[in-house]
């Protein structure tokens, strides 16, 4: 193995500035020298610079140049790195080199991990322009979907890559999903046919990776990460690495940091909403569908609602327009959860790689069939913590709920599109009151009593209940400005008691505005990336 380690290596000085370069592999087409940051091509024996990259964007990633892992039984090591950067933000995408010789891309993807590997296509790609999103898509012998178009920039580069890397340039990148949990990837950033990669999710400790970059020096560095709220002059301190957007805990204004330290940040003022029943930083230890117990912190809470008129579900021509609250919780291995709290209970959710087979009112995921509940247009009204999308005002998304039940468990799908952007599905369980509880003892005893107020389904609400909703809704619609619901909040009342979230959410968006922002999830959860995507 130390021969053939050896036999791959090939050395050269830098044209620009004379310093080593070392290519792990001597089938690399290109590299990044580390002292100057010119963008070096292999022609032959020799190096010829082609370009300079850009200074990498610190992101605090765990992963680094040199860690190494194993998947599938075959040691890899990280040899070079992509950023790209898009509008809502950038991730990275490192060059993984096999033993074998093999290169794949291990890509972040909010949190999580996609490891993808290159290859050729027997059939013609589609061009760029004839994508269309949410279609399906005949391809390397798989039928996929069509699940997001973005337009990218290649920031900046580091290390040993396989391809010249067009520094500077602006491409489209389609992801592509099937039910197999994959993701396909066409990259447009070459003239001719684009690059085309398979990939699944992966997790860090499955890879079983070292030479991780330290937690604790990753907490220090963004610790020395602060902005100055634009609004009011607080500081703001992010503490995790992919949050595109974070509320200010002064003014609690909501401000876009996804272009980094520097850049101009832009920003709006919301209208106070209701204290998180769970507080942000608290932790608890909670099983997401088909996994074991671990630890999430809540990072994120965000109120929303269905709009007026949006809301239908097969069969029932009645709509009551409902409000939620969503726990965005974090895992520094395993990325991002939803934990969500409606009147039908709590549920738990996390986002797909894959898409489920079918369409319209029965889809099918893990070889389950998964019915559909309600198709509605939500929107935020309200959010305090850090977001790994970018939250913008007005923005509206389309919200299909799907479930399936088996004796006493019900599991959950949600697909969320924003227009001509992404769509993207998530999949989790329900849980009781109980299990909540359990997963965060040391929440303050009246905050424990709070999490066991859960309403029956809508469709066991009583007749005079639903002709209060009726004429409840009349209202809203002859009385609605701005915010999500009217100033009558009788219903609320009547139905939950006074004390409930319900209706002091209801009075609370009664005294204002309601600003609208981007939402990250249905009724039973979700994500919305903001136009981010795999690679």
């Amino acid at each position: 193995m130390a021969g053939e380690e050896t036999q791959r290596r090939w050395r050269a000085n830098c044209p620009n500035c004379g310093a080593p370069v070392e290519f792990a592999s001597a089938a690399s087409a290109s590299a990044v020298c580390s002292f100057c940051r010119s963008s070096l091509l292999r022609e032959g024996e020799a190096l010829r610079k082609i370009g300079e990259s850009a200074e990498l964007f610190d992101d605090y990633s765990p992963l680094q140049l040199g860690a190494a892992g194993r998947f599938a039984g075959a040691a890899f090591r990280l040899v070079g790195r992509l950023q790209l950067a898009y509008e809502g933000g950038s991730w990275n995408e490192w060059h993984a080199l096999f033993d074998s010789g093999r290169s794949a891309w291990l890509a972040e993807d909010n949190g999580s991990f996609v490891l993808g590997f290159e290859a050729p296509l027997a059939e013609r790609a589609p061009q760029a322009h004839e994508l269309i999103l949410g279609a399906q898509l005949p391809l390397a012998g798989q039928a996929w979907r069509v699940a997001s178009l973005t337009q990218v920039t290649l920031a900046a580069a580091q290390g040993e890559l396989p391809h010249p890397p067009a520094l500077g340039r602006q491409f489209l990148v389609a992801d592509l999903r099937n039910p197999q949990n994959e993701v396909g990837t066409l990259e447009y950033s070459q003239a001719e046919a684009p690059l085309w990669s398979v990939g699944r999710p992966v997790r860090i400790a499955e890879l079983a990776m070292s030479g991780l970059r330290e937690a604790e020096a990753g907490a220090k560095a963004m610790a020395s990460r602060t902005y100055a709220c634009p609004s009011c002059g607080a500081a703001l301190a992010p503490r995790l690495q992919d949050s595109k957007s974070i509320v200010c805990g002064q003014c609690h204004a909501v401000v876009d940091i996804s272009q980094g330290l520097g850049a101009d940040l832009a920003h709006y003022a919301q209208q106070n909403g209701m204290a998180p029943q769970i507080p942000l930083g608290s932790i608890g230890s909670l099983a997401v569908a088909g996994g074991a117990p671990l630890p999430w912190q809540v990072v994120g809470y965000q109120e929303r609602c269905d709009l007026p008129g949006s809301q239908g579900s097969p069969g029932d021509d009645d709509e009551e327009q409902t409000f939620w609250r969503e726990y965005l919780l974090y895992n520094r291995n395993e990325g991002f959860v939803f934990l969500v709290d409606t009147e039908e209970g709590w549920s738990i959710v996390r986002p797909l790689t894959g898409v489920p087979k079918g369409a319209g009112a029965s889809v099918e995921w893990q070889g389950k069939p998964f019915k559909l509940r309600y198709t509605y247009m939500a929107k935020s009204t309200y959010v305090l913590g850090e977001f790994y999308w970018r939250l913008r005002r007005e923005e509206r998304i389309q919200v299909s709920d799907y479930e399936y039940k088996s004796g006493a468990r019900t599991e959950l799908l949600s697909r969320e599109e924003q227009a001509g952007q992404e769509i993207s599905w998530s999949h989790g369980r329900k849980l009781d009151a109980a299990e909540v509880a359990r997963a965060f003892p040391k929440l303050a005893p009246e905050a424990q009593a709070t999490l066991a107020r859960d309403a029956g389904p809508a469709s066991e609400h009583s007749l005079g209940f639903k002709l209060v909703v009726a004429v409840f809704v009349i209202m809203v619609l002859f009385m609605l400005v701005r915010a999500c619901s009217s100033d009558d909040c009788q219903s609320y009342k009547d139905a939950y008691g006074e004390a409930s979230s319900e209706y002091q959410q209801c009075r609370q968006r009664s005294n204002g505005s309601g600003v609208r922002i981007n939402s990250g999830g249905g009724s039973f959860g979700g994500f919305s990336s903001g136009g981010g995507g795999h690679k």
